[in-house]
């Protein structure tokens, strides 16, 4: 009979371990729902000695949220290369395996739950933002946006946190499309209706400036008919009625 020993952790170690417990306990539940009980039942540890890595709750939450800001960060890294439409298409299906992944907690922290309350919470939220920003203007090639482009981003970005909370509540569906999607609309097609959102946004400011025209002629000069924003151009042609047709003029009489 052999005797299985456990082996000590290191205070790193174990720091890294309670916070992943935390967050994937996090990302199940509301934050505010889960307790230190049920963090250190997870993590096979004593209450006691939670307490020993973290003050409470909210510094375990903190570092889970920290932990879980950088990962969202790096899902908008996308290698420059190739059309701007397929890039922030790949962007979009990881920042949604991310809101798939963390849904609960997603949920409560953009929407202020108490337990996401804290400033700190609050900076973390915005570093996202932020990256998320830094990242969409390295696509478009620039790092000093005019302020019509910076609107642009930032309203993107805004929208895309608003869409994903509204498909994690299964936008206004009485009940789920499938056992794989929460939202009633299928995923697939909102994160490629955000990239036409995008693309949307751009040509809007585009009609009221030019120098937003002239980065969007150049990004749409890379993209093939068959991207998201060639599908665009293509879906919203269909849209424009079609001009009568010229009604010859009878000949005047001789």
């Amino acid at each position: 009979m052999t005797t299985q020993v456990r082996r000590r952790m290191g205070v790193e170690e174990r720091r890294r371990q309670l916070i992943a417990v935390a967050l994937d306990l996090f990302s199940r539940r509301p934050p505010e729902n889960v307790s230190i009980d049920e963090i250190a039942v997870a993590a096979g540890i004593s209450r006691p000695l939670v307490y020993h890595y973290f003050p409470g709750k909210p510094g375990l939450y903190e570092a889970a949220l920290r932990q879980a800001a950088e990962d969202l960060s790096a899902r908008f890294v996308e290698p420059r290369q190739g059309p701007v439409g397929a890039r922030l298409l790949r962007v979009m299906g990881r920042f949604f395996d991310f809101v798939d992944e963390h849904g609960p907690g997603f949920a409560s922290l953009m929407r202020g739950a108490p337990a996401a309350g804290s400033a700190a919470a609050g900076v973390l939220v915005d570093s996202v933002r932020q990256a998320a920003y830094e990242q969409i203007l390295l696509h478009l090639g620039t790092t000093r946006p005019p302020a019509r482009l910076e609107l642009v981003v930032r309203s993107w970005i805004s929208l895309a946190e608003s869409t994903a909370l509204l498909w994690l509540d299964g936008l206004g569906a009485t009940s789920p499309s499938s056992p794989e999607e929460p939202g009633g609309i299928p995923r697939h097609e909102l994160e490629r209706q955000l990239v036409h959102d995008f693309g949307a946004l751009l040509a809007v400011s585009a009609a009221y400036d030019e120098q937003m025209a002239r980065l969007l002629r150049r990004m749409l000069a890379e993209e093939p008919p068959e991207g998201p924003f060639g599908q665009l151009a293509g879906r919203l042609s269909a849209l424009v009625p079609a001009p009568p047709a010229a009604v010859p003029c009878a000949a005047a009489p001789g």
